[in-house]
Parts: C-alpha cells; sequence; structure tokens
C-alpha cells in the first residue's frame, strides 16, 4: 500500500463528502451533476491529502481541517476547468475535459461555481479572514503563473496580448533567463497551491511556528512535482500518465523542464529541427515523436529528474524544523512518492 492508498483510505470518504457538500449547495438539480462531474473523474487528491496531514503533523485533530482541505482541492479543480478552456484540451484523467463534455460557455459557468463554493468552505475554517487572503493570494499566484506559462510558448496562440508579449521566442539567447522564467512560472502554477494545502494545515491547527517550515515544505515539493510532470510529459507512459504524451510539445511549450534543459545542450542544427516542429501551427503525433528523438540526444532527462531531487530534498529538510511524529513521516511519504510517481 503506498502512501496515497493509505491516506485516501483514512480520509478521502469525507473529503469527497466536502467537496459535494459545497458544491450542492443552493445548485440547481438539473445542474447537479454537470457541477460534479469536474471532482468526480478522479484525481489523486494530493493536495487536502496534504491538508489533513499536516494538521496533524501540528498536533490538531484533522476534522478542524476539513473545509481547508475543500478549498485547496477545489481551487484546484477550477483552475484545471480553466485551463483545459484555455489550452482546448479534450482530455484529462483519461475522461473528457468539462469543456469537451459540455461546452466552453458551460465550463466557464461551472468554473464560477467553483469560485463561491470555495467562499462558502472559507466561511467555514477557524479564520475566514486569514484563510480568504490565502486564498486569494493562493488563486493571483496560479493566475500569474498560468500567464507566464503560455508567454513562454514558443508559438501558436493568436490572441493579441499574448502575441505581443510572448517571451518565449525573446529568451532562447539567454538561457539562464529561460530557466530562472521557468522556475518562477512553475513557483506560482503549481507550487503555491501546494504551499498553501501545506500552510493550511498549520492555520488549522493554530499553530503559527509550524507556519515556515510547511510553508517550505509545500513550495519544494511543488516544484518537484511540477519538474516530475513535466518528465512524465516528455517520457511518460501514457496509460499510468493518465494525460496525453507529448502534450506540451503540441501546445509549442518552452516552459517545460525537460525543453529548458534540452535547449542548454543542443547544438544549433537540432535545436533549430525543434524549434522548427515548436513552431509549427499543427503539431502531429510524428512531430512530437521527432521532437523527442532530438530532446533525446541530450542529458536532459537525467538533469530534470536531478533539479527534482534538489527540490525534494529542500522539501525533506524543511521538515526537520518540525517535532517529529507519526503525521511529519507521512509527508516525507507523500514527499517520496511524489518524486518516484508514474502517473
Amino acid at each position: 500500500m503506498d502512501i496515497l492508498e493509505k491516506l485516501h483510505n483514512l480520509y478521502g470518504h469525507e473529503i469527497d463528502e466536502q467537496l459535494i457538500k459545497y458544491l450542492n449547495r443552493e445548485v440547481s438539480e438539473d445542474f447537479k451533476d454537470t457541477v460534479i462531474y469536474q471532482v468526480s473523474t478522479g484525481g489523486k487528491r494530493l493536495r487536502p491529502l496534504i491538508t489533513l496531514t499536516a494538521t496533524r503533523a501540528c498536533g490538531s485533530d484533522y476534522k478542524v481541517a476539513l473545509p481547508a482541505a475543500a478549498i485547496v482541492e477545489l481551487i484546484h479543480n477550477y483552475s484545471l476547468i480553466y485551463d483545459d478552456i484555455i489550452d482546448e484540451a479534450l482530455l484529462r484523467r483519461n475522461k473528457l475535459t468539462v469543456r469537451a463534455k459540455y461546452g466552453d460557455n458551460a465550463a466557464i459557468l461551472i468554473g464560477i461555481w467553483y469560485r463561491e463554493a470555495i467562499e462558502e468552505a472559507i466561511l467555514e475554517t477557524r479564520d475566514p479572514v486569514s484563510f480568504a487572503r490565502e486564498t486569494a493570494r493562493t488563486i493571483r499566484a496560479i493566475d500569474e503563473g498560468e500567464r507566464l506559462d503560455i508567454l513562454l510558448e514558443y508559438s501558436g496562440r493568436k490572441d493579441p496580448y499574448f502575441v505581443e508579449n510572448r517571451l518565449g521566442p525573446r529568451l532562447l539567447s539567454n538561457w539562464e533567463s529561460l530557466y530562472n522564467t521557468y522556475i518562477k512560472m512553475i513557483s506560482l502554477k503549481t507550487a503555491a497551491l501546494i504551499r498553501a494545502s501545506s500552510v493550511f494545515g498549520a492555520m488549522s491547527a493554530n499553530t503559527p511556528h509550524c507556519v515556515k517550515a510547511l510553508s517550505d515544505y509545500g513550495t519544494y515539493l511543488g516544484l518537484a512535482f511540477q519538474v516530475l510532470d513535466d518528465i512524465l510529459d516528455i517520457f511518460g507512459d501514457v496509460k499510468k500518465f493518465g494525460k496525453e504524451i507529448g502534450k506540451d510539445i503540441k501546445e509549442h511549450k518552452l516552459g517545460n523542464a525537460v525543453i529548458v534543459m534540452a535547449l542548454k545542450e543542443l547544438n544549433d542544427k537540432d535545436k533549430e529541427d525543434l524549434l522548427s516542429i515548436l513552431g509549427k501551427a499543427a503539431i502531429t503525433n510524428d512531430d512530437v515523436k521527432k521532437a523527442v528523438e532530438i530532446i533525446s540526444k541530450t542529458n536532459a532527462r537525467e538533469n530534470a529528474s536531478k533539479m527534482a531531487m534538489e527540490f525534494a530534498e529542500k522539501s525533506e529538510k524543511s521538515l526537520n524544523e518540525l517535532s517529529n511524529n507519526e503525521f511529519v513521516e507521512d509527508l516525507r511519504e507523500i514527499l517520496r512518492f511524489t518524486v518516484t510517481r508514474e502517473f
């Protein structure tokens, strides 16, 4: 039994009950299944599991953190609904995305419903004002991270703002700037919510002395999580990963750890060939295969893996600031799962 299975057995049912409770409030009967669809498609529930485990690691009953656990999972799914609209994605978790199943306009309305469900959950936390501020900070970070992610695309977007402000091509002549912008982007788009998931544990337990350690734990865990996600996007098994392999290539992205690392090593000819693929209006599966072959000439996969492990080591080190108990060990196990996962 891995750590997620163990924690799902302990908390999974109550987490799902919380999600349904907040999403069902005042929902029209004929809209209910549509609203619930996003959270019913599955997912690891990693973020709420971190919140409840962190609360216990700080010495409190996990039940005080159930509204906070709902908040982080609702934020996660709220962001996915809009990510899929922006990327015109058809599949997530091997199932139709909300926008593919119900249409973009319905998906926008569903996303708004999730945002208001988050507000309902905030009202039931220990300190609604503090949780509201942290929630706003987190959602703004995710939004800014998404903006940077799109700006790091090499081509493809036709929106005037992103065409005029595209960063990707400008940063190719300065690898350090490209790398630093990538790290900033994932620290916002991914790590900010995992950080909040951890900090919400300390806030729910009313243990301010735990906040710094859990903030560092969540931030570095989030960075490691995203770098590994980038590796799996290029080299993963679609049956295990649950998402389309090479999706970042098809979306013209430079903001992928493997692509960033490859660009540092590629000779001029191979770099030109890779950028030629990323610059195509429509990128085929054969193009993805060719891009992966080019990337595989470098040590990009190994260097990205090393990057993930360095973030993981910093995450684990931060836990040394907490009083050791079985729940801190569970946080360590979550970290180990994160850097060895195949999905």
